[in-house]
């Protein structure tokens, strides 16, 4: 989704492709402020001012971390701004930092391995750290490796999407319920959430938890890592690890506002996954993501994965269809493609591509209910993959959808079902929010 919905069964390892705080604990800011951001005005030109949380702890020589010895939980993403360079090689070459392990999510910590696969443990070539496979492991795994590797802390950096059903804040997840477990400090270094600060869709279900939605939030969840660090914190971690992490600490990001979009920042943007290639991907992806639940091909095998959509049954009428819907921050084209990989490999398919005009205004849930309403309502051939609709049902995290869709409701019957729970997740983290919404 881009982690897949289902694992595959073969894994790639690298050598083999190289060729070879207690609840509601605090944010700290290297430079002293503890208190949350205030949000900074919105700009296209951030300039020196848009700063992450690697940058802001690089500037300071890495003192966040002086006398620990740490495992690092990143991925491609997780680089400084200054060269675009790995913080592990950068904390490696600093000589300030000693770093036990590093803990790859799925796609790997160099980033070689596609959707629902995962880099094996191995020994880094240019650092000669111990990079153990993290992907989907338990609690018991992580403290395992935490063992293992001899941390004191535990550091968090991965540039995230922003959708419940993306696989790294569930790394995150169960890091933090080992850490709380065997008493390590955390450390989020922290990134801006690239779809804004508003949580949107629906909120998971007792029932229909897995490994693309452990918890309780909501599918568009509208906080940073670091945000969600501490909505973990205080909310899940007495009751999954027995009780929070006891030194949880968040580095900032500097000069970002949730009300901004990953393009308003001017950084550079780095595939958080294979399938994730623009920011505009991520806008959509929330929402079109739904389409892993779907006979439609979701784009994977193309170059505009998550916003071409399409199968061989569908013709000009869906997009046709979907104009006259008049959907905020969004324009539809009729498209034909031909996947090279995954669903529908090999075939024509019909279909949209989804264009933002507008990103302020894009709702990528509400967007995606009305293209599957729309489709229901055109094409026989519609249909769900999986038993019974099971993985529509773990991707919005209940029946829910299913149940109203199959009814022959609405889009917007389908999106106000969801809203009362919405607005009381809303409610409940705000005490966890470090950037001023």
């Amino acid at each position: 989704m881009d982690n897949s919905s289902e694992q595959r069964d073969g894994r790639l390892g690298r050598r083999g492709f190289l060729g070879a705080a207690a609840i509601g604990a605090g944010a700290l800011s290297i430079g002293g402020m503890t208190q949350p951001a205030t949000a900074a005005p919105a700009t296209k030109d951030h300039g020196d001012r848009f700063r992450c949380g690697a940058d802001v702890a690089a500037a300071k020589g890495w003192k966040v971390f002086s006398g620990q010895r740490i495992g690092v939980i990143t991925n491609p993403t997780g680089v400084v701004r200054d060269g675009l360079r790995s913080i592990v090689d950068v904390m490696v070459e600093s000589g300030k930092v000693e770093i036990g392990g590093v803990f790859g999510p799925e796609h790997g910590f160099r980033g070689t391995a596609q959707a629902g696969e995962a880099e094996d443990t191995y020994v880094d070539e240019r650092t000669g750290v111990t990079v153990y496979d993290a992907y989907g492991a338990t609690i018991d795994k992580f403290a395992g490796y935490f063992a293992t590797a001899q941390v004191d802390t535990v550091v968090f950096d991965i540039q995230d999407v922003g959708a419940r059903f993306y696989t790294y804040i569930w790394t995150l997840y169960n890091a933090m319920a080992a850490a709380a477990r065997t008493g390590k400090r955390f450390v989020v270094l922290d990134r801006p959430n690239p779809v804004g600060g508003q949580a949107r869709g629906p909120v998971l279900k007792d029932g229909f938890t897995s490994g693309v939605g452990l918890d309780k939030i909501a599918q568009q969840h509208g906080m940073t890592a670091g945000e969600l660090a501490r909505f973990y914190n205080g909310e899940f971690m007495p009751r999954v690890a027995g009780r929070p992490v006891q030194d949880l600490a968040v580095v900032q990001v500097q000069g970002w506002s949730p009300g901004e979009l990953f393009a308003d920042t001017g950084a550079p943007w780095i595939m958080p996954s294979p399938n994730m290639p623009t920011p505009d991907t991520a806008l959509l992806y929330p929402g079109l993501g739904m389409f892993e639940a779907t006979n439609l091909s979701e784009g994977r095998g193309t170059t505009r994965p998550f916003e071409l959509i399409g199968a061989p049954y569908v013709d000009y009428r869906w997009a046709q269809r979907l104009s006259g819907e008049q959907l905020p921050g969004v324009e539809f084209r009729e498209a034909y493609f031909n996947p090279t990989f995954s669903k529908n490999e090999g075939k024509v398919c019909g279909g949209v591509q989804v264009h933002i005009a507008d990103p302020q205004r894009v709702d990528a849930i509400r967007t995606a209910t009305t293209m599957m309403t729309t489709l229901r309502d055109l094409y026989a051939e519609f249909d769900w993959r999986g038993d019974a609709g099971r993985w529509i049902n773990l991707l919005t995290g209940s029946d829910r959808f299913l149940r109203m869709f199959a009814a022959g409701d609405s889009a917007a019957q389908i999106v106000a079902a969801w809203q009362p729970e919405l607005r009381a997740i809303d409610r409940t983290r705000r005490q966890y929010l470090l950037y001023k919404r």
